[in-house]
């Protein structure tokens, strides 16, 4: 499988696209006045306990304070329910080195927790974890023992005393001795830095600032499968270089500055694509198409035939239209960023084995994911539940804001029930004040409206409060949006 990362910098965004067989699978962005924090090490201030949520705010230096949780305060091991209580773990005034381990989303601050971690390349290391690791996605077991006795014997070499353990990462699989051990001893100068500035540090401050995103991708996103990084600022192309030349230099020669005249966002309708992945509908090649909606609490995704009709029966044509919107989901939830329960309506299916090879695409298709994911098996009512672990705000967070005329909800009030509201205000305003004359000012729609289908009305509330009503158009409101001024 053949893959490019396409890197578009200006000076207040960064935008990276990671694109596969020519098709746009994921899209990250970042704004210079909203970087994420995910990973940054904090020193804060804690400024409120909950006991009876078991958590804690802690203000860390932004606009809105973050939280934690209990179980993120308490050391490894086994306590008594008193000394895992967040009474007896924190108090008000108290300075505490934490790391973010979600971003603030919507009306949620950032996520915290003092089990602190660093990452690199291969390897993520842990100060306060006496035990190494090797990561779930290496599912050979010869090759996860060989990553085990690698780390064990890059420990030993090191010149700086190891105290934490490692993880070792998906992207380690197949490298040599040097290389982990270069990334260790990375990783232990930099925990040493960190581990001084945790102690000079005042509070709330920032001890460690991630990596930006276009090298923070490098370091994630590149594997055997990316030919190219492509890269449109010559400036930070040079820096990426010397990024790879130190921690990836098998990288160096993948990396290249794009010059084009058109937009590096154009070369695969990435543009188009990210379009798209703002609409509720996806269109499947067959014909049929999802319908994905995110609220809150959960996102749901209906798969609908829509105009494939098949060339068999019906059963064959539900199956194949399932089969295409389970890889086809995979990749929506990876592309808008989707986290959190996702629940999916896929059609009626009474074959119990076209039920398990959907399910077997999906999670095959889900296995691509960097976010970790979970799928459960159909459920009596037909539907699929699938978690998936939410660290940032989706694309459609970043990108849009709710809609001022709908307050989000996605829908309008219809010009008729404006013109009741209106109706309804009138006879309230006139119960309490009496005035000599109404004028309201409505939209063009509402207007058109009150003189054409609802003039009976308008005549026969004239009659009744025996007072004139007059309109006027304000081009600048609204649908829903009106006022009555009294004369």
């Amino acid at each position: 499988m053949s893959g490019e990362v396409l890197i578009n910098l200006t000076p207040m965004e960064t935008r990276v696209a990671v694109v596969e067989n020519g098709v746009l699978q994921e899209a990250l962005i970042e704004r210079s006045w909203r970087r994420g924090i995910v990973g940054n090490i904090y020193k804060g201030r804690v400024v409120r306990v909950l006991p009876g949520m078991q958590a804690a705010f802690v203000d860390i230096g932004l606009d809105r304070a973050a939280f934690i949780h209990a179980q993120e305060v308490a050391p490894q091991g086994a306590l008594s329910d008193e000394q895992s209580s967040i009474s007896y773990l924190l108090h008000e005034g108290q300075a505490l080195v934490v790391q973010a381990s979600k971003d603030a989303i919507g009306s949620k601050g950032a996520r915290l927790t003092t089990h602190l971690s660093v990452p690199s390349r291969y390897l993520v290391y842990m100060p306060d974890s006496p035990n190494n690791g090797v990561s779930q996605r290496i599912e050979d077991e010869a090759e996860r023992e060989r990553l085990r006795q690698l780390v064990d014997a890059a420990s030993a070499e090191q010149s700086i005393d190891v105290s934490g353990g490692f993880i070792v990462r998906t992207a380690a699989e197949g490298v040599s001795l040097e290389e982990i051990s270069s990334d260790m001893h990375f990783l232990l100068r930099l925990w040493r830095k960190i581990s001084e500035r945790k102690v000079t540090a005042a509070a709330p401050s920032v001890i460690y600032d991630d990596l930006p995103l276009f090298i923070r991708t490098l370091r994630d996103v590149m594997r055997d499968g990316i030919e190219k990084v492509r890269i449109d600022s010559r400036e930070n192309y040079i820096k990426l270089v010397k990024f790879a030349e130190e921690f990836m230099p098998a990288a160096v020669g993948r990396i290249e500055h794009y010059s084009g005249e058109r937009p590096i966002f154009d070369l695969f309708s990435v543009e188009d694509e990210i379009q798209k992945a703002l609409g509720r509908k996806v269109q499947l090649k067959s014909g049929g198409y999802l319908v994905i909606d995110p609220t809150e609490a959960m996102t749901t995704i209906d798969v609908n035939t829509g105009g494939y009709v098949g060339h068999r029966n019906l059963e064959e044509t539900i199956f194949k239209t399932n089969l295409e919107a389970a890889t086809a989901i995979a990749r929506q939830l990876q592309l808008r960023n989707l986290g959190g329960i996702i629940i999916i309506d896929f059609i009626d299916m009474s074959d119990i084995e076209h039920q398990r090879q959907v399910l077997r695409v999906l999670d095959k298709s889900l296995e691509r994911d960097h976010a970790k994911t979970k799928s459960t098996g159909f459920t009596e009512l037909g539907l699929v539940q699938v978690t998936r672990k939410r660290t940032r705000e989706s694309l459609e967070q970043t990108l849009c804001e709710a809609c001022p005329s709908c307050q989000g909800r996605g829908s309008l009030k219809t010009p008729e029930s404006v013109c009741y509201e209106i109706f309804r205000e009138i006879l309230r305003e006139e119960r309490a004040y009496s005035a000599e004359t109404y004028v309201v000012l409505a939209s063009q729609a509402v207007v058109d409206r009150l003189l054409d289908e609802e003039s009976a009305a308008v005549a026969d509330l004239e009659e009744f409060i025996g007072k004139p009503i007059r309109f006027q158009v304000e081009a600048h409101y609204s649908q829903e949006q009106y006022d009555i001024v009294l004369m």
